[in-house]
């Protein structure tokens, strides 16, 4: 169960070695992860639709989804551009994307592919591109954000979402106390290794791309999940395997203990609930 709620928004006119950055893998993904994904991401997907919502996309338009997972976000798109259009999802990672294109037909394509190189497509081929919940996971941002001007029409629209590391996921608020509760000896980063960007930072960086119109707010979604077991099959999967890896199987039953004793207090009849923060931006590309 999913509730979103606006905060606020803006425009623009333990002891161990601290790596520099969060160390990301796309190795660590699996078939399982992959369908569990494709089963849990529901909450991304109504997030999405809400991103969806504020770029006004409309039938005929050809649009790009950028870090589509398993494309459901993209098949609901797909609907909204209808036989007259086109939408293109891409993904780093084969196993979702190979789920993704069962869900393509027609108008609808998915295919691996990075934002930092989309040399796939030529220029002003897109009139919307999206990235729902992902550009917290893309390493090169500037060459990602140049690519995405590249490919969009001129008046063409950007959007995203994206961690606010200035208000942190409450699970990984949690999973940073339980790491010391448990006096696991591993960077807090290592565990849960995405980063995000605030939203005054993010807006810099589209105008400094060169998009117009940098609008930015901060949103708030409140999370049920079942029990520890669902949440951890949500962080796992939506995190392609990258949470707890490299945590040995004593610490990592020492942490879920840990953490399992911090999340009483957010235990609700319906399961746990966790809140959820986001910075959704959008922007344009100047008209010719």
């Amino acid at each position: 169960m999913t509730q979103g709620q606006d905060r606020m928004n803006g425009s623009i006119s333990t002891e161990t070695a601290v790596p520099s950055k969060p160390t990301i893998s796309w190795g660590h993904d699996s078939p399982e992860l992959a369908v569990a994904y494709d089963e849990v991401g529901i909450r991304q997907f109504e997030q999405g639709k809400l991103l969806i919502s504020s770029l006004n996309i409309a039938e005929g338009e050809c649009v790009l989804d950028i870090g589509a997972g398993t494309g459901r976000l993209a098949a609901y798109v797909a609907g909204i551009v209808g036989p007259c259009g086109r939408t293109v999802a891409i993904d780093p990672l084969p196993l979702r994307i190979e789920i993704a294109k069962t869900k393509a037909d027609g108008n609808f394509e998915a295919r691996v592919g990075r934002a930092e190189d989309l040399c796939e497509f030529s220029n002003e081929t897109f009139d919307v591109v999206y990235l729902n919940s992902v550009f917290h996971w893309v390493e090169d941002k500037p060459r990602a954000l140049a690519e995405i001007l590249r490919v969009l029409r001129p008046g063409g629209r950007i959007g995203m979402s994206s961690l606010d590391p200035d208000r942190p996921h409450q699970v990984r608020t949690l999973v940073g106390r339980a790491v010391e509760d448990a006096g696991v000896r591993i960077d807090p980063r290592a565990v849960y290794p995405s980063a995000g960007i605030c939203g005054h930072e993010l807006g810099k960086r589209l105008a400094t791309a060169g998009f117009v119109e940098c609008r930015w707010e901060q949103r708030t979604f409140v999370e049920i999940f079942a029990d520890l077991d669902s949440l951890i099959a949500w962080v796992s999967s939506s995190t392609f395997g990258n949470f707890l890896v490299g945590v040995s199987d004593v610490d990592r039953d020492r942490l879920i203990e840990a953490l399992c004793r911090l999340l009483e207090p957010y235990r609700v009849p319906e399961g746990l609930r966790l809140e959820r923060h986001l910075i959704f931006a959008t922007a344009r590309r100047a008209a010719a």
